[in-house]
């Protein structure tokens, strides 16, 4: 009998923020760890939006990893320092975001080619906190997959709990096809615990990914689970929700977030209408076209509740 991988929701600025993932947690389940967005330094601050995000009475109900992005140690150990102020004992380290304007600052994976600033920045801070357990979210390289090897020596002598591993390169973006030749490399050397993340849409495709990799410690999946919020829920299970069932959590998962969005923002019913359709961006992706094409040109929310009505049941 194949082995059942646990999912990691993968962080995605824009979509998995505490709203959706408590409503995630609570509707469908199936997810071992949820990521948050990366917090990082801004003009000198931490966002009051990422402090929100990451505060405890936010999560309930939710097996939260904070994920940090930052180019130097100073500005890690202050994110770290407020984690730890916050009461986490996990942090996620973000080696793999490939978003250009912070990538050729040396954040995330525009970091993977300059090994001592690598080293610099994970012995550090994981020196000055050795009661806190650090894992990495990395990317095979930003030029090239000799990157993500040329690290692995450093990487197996650190004391991280998992490392998640995203077969593309950063200059890729999210472009292409993952490569997971460059993958296997990685994972053949790599001595900590790997979840692979990448392009994981079917419960058929993680047990392929499964099957190839087998000594896999997880999966992590975002656009696939946002796409489809019951994926992990029908991997765990070993089967597809019926179609009521599927429309029947759909609805209350929209009804609980319109509402919740609706409590928090303070920019009136068009601020709520541009929030919620975010929610369709992914979700979906082969629902009734003329359907969806209303929610996407709807300017009133009265317009837009009858488009999702429509789509919904």
């Amino acid at each position: 009998m194949q082995n059942i991988l646990p999912i990691h929701f993968a962080p995605l600025q824009g979509h998995t923020d505490a709203i959706y993932r408590q409503a995630h947690a609570r509707l469908f389940g199936g997810v071992e760890n949820y990521y948050t967005p990366f917090v990082r330094i801004e003009h000198g601050e931490i966002r009051r939006k990422d402090l929100r995000e990451i505060s405890p009475e936010n999560n309930r109900g939710v097996n939260l990893i904070p994920q940090l992005i930052a180019p130097d140690a100073e500005k890690m150990e202050r994110i770290t320092a407020l984690f730890i102020e916050r009461g986490y004992r996990t942090v996620n380290i973000n080696l793999g975001c490939p978003f250009p304007v912070l990538a050729k600052r040396h954040n995330g994976s525009g970091m993977l080619p300059y090994p001592e600033e690598v080293r610099d920045l994970l012995v550090t801070v994981i020196e000055r906190h050795p009661d806190v357990q650090f894992s990495v979210k990395m990317r095979l390289g930003w030029e090239n997959p000799e990157e993500c090897l040329a690290l692995l020596p450093l990487l197996n002598g650190l004391p991280l709990t998992h490392i998640v591993m995203h077969p593309r390169l950063g200059k890729q973006q999210y472009k292409g096809t993952v490569d997971l030749k460059g993958f296997e490399a990685f994972y053949n050397e790599c001595r900590h615990p790997l979840i692979y993340n990448g392009d994981l849409l079917t419960a058929a495709e993680i047990r392929t990914i499964s099957e190839r990799f087998p000594r896999l410690a997880g999966v992590m999946i975002g656009r696939g689970l946002l796409a489809n919020p019951a994926l992990a829920l029908e991997y765990q299970q070993g089967h597809p929700l019926s179609g009521e069932e599927m429309r029947e959590k759909l609805r209350l998962f929209h009804a609980d977030l319109f509402a919740q969005y609706g409590n928090l923002l303070e920019g009136g019913d068009q601020q709520l209408l541009m929030k919620m359709k975010t929610f369709w961006e992914y979700l979906l992706p082969d629902g009734d076209r003329k359907a969806k094409k209303a929610i996407h040109k709807a300017n009133k929310l009265e317009a837009y509740q009858m488009a999702v009505r429509s789509l919904l049941g």
